[in-house]
């Protein structure tokens, strides 16, 4: 009965997209860092439009960068504990404050909501840095999956007004991010499914068209607002891609096409291919390491040269 019920709720993480922690990471939050749970950033009384602080238990001797990391899920279901165990290991470093941000999925809300919870996360981010230590010049961003998609809007969308909604206290704060992390998000909802994949994104109960409101090519011009490729501008932050070259729920031409279009546009981007693998569940050190100086190299101006790779993850036992 124990292994049925394993089983049963090991299939319901994955098939949502979030990913299975891997084994460097702390079974449990270490005493190595302190948190801050529950934290109102667009000043309601919803759960979901709150945010998580994991802090270096010593504080630094000046303020430091912070990582900010939004969950997966097909933007309707997850939730922002999957967080704090992936920014652990940063913020022991002693070198981070890590932020596990929540947002309203599309049950509750629509698009834009998504994105404007994000951007009301980051100003209160900004407007608090100083309370927890934070260097308020250097915010990253990291997601997967959904999370992915919207911390490339975040990348690519900081002088957009249309996208930065009104809430909370800190409107007159900036919701620009210094560099993005996207694992396997989606780019282009109108093309997802001009590429092999395990479910059909056109149809009215795909994740994209339940995000939208309507089966998304019904509703172009909103899909096309809610794909970051749309945004892409010279100004964007600087990007890292991960993605599996065998991805059948994001197709992995979300990120090349994304990756292209930084490029053309003059924005630093760096993608990396997980040869063999499919939407997350990667286990490799290497990109570990290759992460760990993505952000060494814009949140500390540490040397480290982009070079777009594949990457052979160590195969799954």
């Amino acid at each position: 009965m124990r292994l049925a019920l394993f089983l049963f709720f090991w299939l319901l993480f994955t098939a949502s997209g979030q990913q299975p922690l891997t084994k460097s990471l702390p079974p449990r939050i270490a005493k190595t860092v302190r948190e801050v749970l529950d934290k109102p950033y667009a000043d309601t009384q919803n759960p979901r439009q709150r945010l998580d602080l994991i802090l270096p238990s010593k504080p630094a001797s000046k303020a430091i960068p912070a990582i900010v990391f939004i969950h997966g899920g097909a933007w309707r279901q997850g939730n922002k504990r999957t967080g704090r165990r992936l920014l652990t290991p940063f913020v022991e470093s002693g070198r981070y404050v890590g932020v596990s941000v929540g947002y309203r999925l599309s049950q509750e809300a629509r698009w834009p909501a998504q994105i404007h919870d994000c951007k009301a996360a980051i100003r209160w981010i900004r407007a608090n840095a100083k309370a927890y230590g934070i260097d308020p010049k250097k915010i990253a961003v990291w997601g997967t999956s959904a999370g992915g998609h919207l911390v490339s809007m975040l990348g690519v969308s900081g002088n957009i007004e249309d996208l930065e909604g009104a809430l909370g206290k800190h409107t007159n704060e900036s919701s620009r991010v210094t560099c993005v992390a996207n694992y396997f998000g989606p780019s282009a909802l109108l093309t997802m499914d001009d590429f092999p994949s395990s479910i059909t994104h056109n149809s009215s109960d795909s994740p994209e068209s339940q995000l939208i409101g309507g089966p998304i090519q019904e509703h172009k011009e909103k899909s096309q607002n809610a794909s970051p490729i749309t945004h892409v501008t010279k100004d964007d932050a600087p990007f890292l891609h991960v993605h599996g070259d065998q991805d059948k729920l994001v197709p992995f031409n979300q990120s090349q096409v994304l990756d292209a279009a930084l490029d053309k546009a003059g924005v630093p981007s760096l993608l990396i291919t997980m040869r063999d693998r499919g939407h997350g569940g990667f286990n490799s050190p290497e990109l570990d390491t290759l992460l760990q100086r993505f952000f060494g190299l814009y949140l500390y101006d540490q040397s480290f040269s982009l070079e777009e790779q594949t990457l052979a993850p160590t195969p799954a036992r």
